[in-house]
């Protein structure tokens, strides 16, 4: 299921060869993720400590991109890369809460551990156990970032009924026909027409954000705040004009800016004690 490859001789990553590697990217692209992705990785980069630095870098030697912005997008890859595994994941990136007050119940919302906020936990327990195998470990950091990428999207915490607004069709920025989900995945940051190194830029000059708990339970249940919000949703097959950009691409900014800092602090918590 893991990637296997020779390992080899890593050089030591920092701020600026992770820089490096962001103006390399795909500027404006699809999603949360690659784009979005890529940003809270390299947001969470930015904080992590030096003992869970040297881990990720001993964990990701022999990627083709050894960064956390380079395996940010590995867990949405799967499906083309990997269809078995990709099957099995593909409700690891999601829970639907809004349906139940904004409020987490593993027992209703999360049947077998099937949702991110437990596959978060599930794969945070094999990457920080030493006795893993180093696949297994690669493999659960690669999830790990995607996932807590997820959680931060607040449609990914939304309502079951609409698939996490992917129900609620609209005429996108761009003009483009497009759905609630997909405006919030990507339309919202393609506004600002910034290729990675820019908007990375614009994300560290926020604020800090307050932190929303210590764990994915509580994430899940902060963007799914985002979700109820009045003005959120609009009507189907309504036109998403300026004003509507002007008040959530600052709070989908904020969160990937809060996704960054929540990455690196489970990181620091698994990799650097």
């Amino acid at each position: 299921m893991a990637i296997t490859r020779p390992l080899r001789r890593l050089r030591m990553l920092t701020a600026a060869s992770v820089l490096a590697g962001l103006l390399l990217a795909p500027a404006l692209a699809s999603a949360w993720g690659p784009q979005g992705h890529r940003l809270v990785a390299a947001l969470a980069w930015d904080e992590l400590d030096p003992r869970a630095r040297a881990r990720v870098e001993q964990l990701l030697a022999g990627e083709s991109d050894p960064t956390l912005p380079g395996i940010a997008n590995w867990a949405d890859d799967l499906r083309g890369n990997d269809p078995d595994i990709g099957r099995r994941s593909a409700r690891w990136h999601y829970v639907n809460i809004a349906g139940q007050g904004c409020r987490y119940d593993a027992a209703s919302a999360c049947a077998g551990g099937d949702c991110v906020v437990e596959a978060i936990r599930a794969q945070a327990a094999v990457l920080g156990d030493p006795a893993r195998p180093l696949e297994e470990r690669r493999q659960a950091l690669k999830f790990v970032v995607h996932f807590v990428g997820d959680v931060h999207q607040p449609m990914h915490a939304g309502y079951g009924h609409d698939k996490g607004g992917n129900d609620v069709q609209l005429r996108m920025p761009d003009g483009r026909g497009g759905n609630l989900h997909r405006l919030w995945d990507s339309g919202l940051l393609n506004t600002a027409e910034l290729d990675d190194a820019a908007y990375l830029a614009r994300l560290r000059a926020l604020p800090l954000a307050v932190p929303a708990g210590t764990g994915p339970a509580d994430w899940a249940e902060a963007s799914c705040e985002v979700v109820v919000r009045p003005g959120v949703y609009v009507a189907s097959g309504a036109a998403v004009d300026d004003d509507y950009v002007q008040a959530w691409l600052p709070v989908a900014e904020a969160q990937l800016r809060r996704g960054g800092s929540q990455l690196a602090g489970l990181l620091n918590r698994v990799l650097g004690g």
